[in-house]
């Protein structure tokens, strides 16, 4: 997972030329918008001036977003790790596009983006609110369409504020408002019946099994973090300042300052079924109080589950929210 998320953020860009093609247009949406449409973002603005009828999503997810708000992009990145034998896509994205009867081009951007494979998809717009290029890239993905890039930094946007993002080039701002309201409103109940959660804090963590020397912790720009704070986690207020004052979405603490971790009712690690037993008898993890209390959420690495709660989507969402929160009030019930 380290070097994955690290290999994301260190992409070599690579420049391909350019074409356009007559693909298939892509179903059009219920709301026509108010047009033109400016998008503030990393790099400045981006006008578009009239309702795209070709969406092209880039990078991290999000043609979820779109997805979700009834749009069919027709050209997508492929997922950049997590993906199950015969996956083309997230299973919660292929049930999407399965409803709207769209098949769409697939692109690999793991090496950096494809800008001739983008170019021939004929975008009128580029959605990548959660994305990672840099400012050149910007500007040539700007050259073949209008592009929403990301608000602020690279890789480090909320699911919320995907949405948002996304939706603002859609010209479905309103909608897109309206989505997050919903999806919030469907954690708060989901939420509401754990009694065990609330005033519990949480850190999202990984461990290596074969190497517990040190460790990751996640902080609250970086989803995971964010996410845990959706269901009313908090973060510990130590786990704060050190990934604060990070200039990558994640911290690297030695195991000799494993109580950091003190205050964390809640662990949330990747790992598979033996990893709670290795830290459990660590001579120095192993005193940590969530990790001698067994309140820890165990996420497989490699598993859509753990991809949809470590990035959560418009989709992913109600896909395996309710399952996530169940594991965590059964963590919190083993806090003492």
């Amino acid at each position: 997972m380290k070097k994955t998320m690290i290999s994301m953020l260190a992409m070599v860009f690579i420049i391909a030329g350019c074409s356009t093609d007559n693909a298939k247009s892509n179903d059009e949406s219920n709301s026509e918008g108010t047009w033109p449409v400016v998008v503030q973002h990393a790099f400045g603005e981006t006008t578009i001036e009239k309702k795209p009828e070709r969406v092209v999503s880039i990078q991290w997810e999000n043609q979820d977003v779109a997805l979700a708000l009834g749009v069919a992009p027709v050209a997508m990145s492929a997922p950049a790790y997590g993906l199950q034998d015969g996956q083309a896509m997230r299973p919660w994205t292929q049930e999407a596009y399965d409803k709207l009867g769209v098949e769409p081009i697939i692109f690999d951007d793991g090496d950096g983006l494809d800008f001739e494979a983008i170019a021939d998809a004929n975008p009128d717009v580029i959605i990548a609110a959660y994305a990672g290029f840099s400012k050149e890239d910007y500007e040539l993905l700007s050259q073949i369409a209008p592009t929403i890039a990301y608000e602020d930094t690279p890789w480090m946007i909320t699911w919320q504020s995907q949405i948002l993002q996304d939706s603002k080039g859609l010209g479905l701002a309103k909608e897109g408002e309206a989505l997050v309201k919903d999806l919030e409103s469907q954690i708060a109940d989901e939420v509401a019946k754990y009694d065990a959660l609330e005033g519990k804090s949480a850190v999202f963590t990984w461990f290596n099994p074969e190497d517990t020397s040190s460790f990751f912790v996640y902080g609250t720009g970086e989803t995971r973090a964010s996410y845990l704070q959706d269901f009313g986690l908090t973060l510990p207020t130590e786990v704060k300042k050190l990934t604060d004052d990070s200039d990558v979405f994640y911290a690297t603490v030695s195991a000799e300052q494993a109580e950091i971790l003190n205050d964390a009712d809640i662990l949330v690690i990747y790992g598979n079924k033996d990893v709670l037993e290795v830290l459990q008898n660590d001579p120095l993890l192993g005193k940590i109080p969530a990790i001698a209390n067994g309140s820890v959420v165990v996420l497989d690495d490699s598993s859509d589950f753990a991809t949809a709660n470590t990035t959560p989507t418009a989709l992913s969402i109600p896909y395996t929210m309710k399952d996530y929160v169940k594991l965590l009030g059964e963590a919190a019930k083993k806090v003492k």
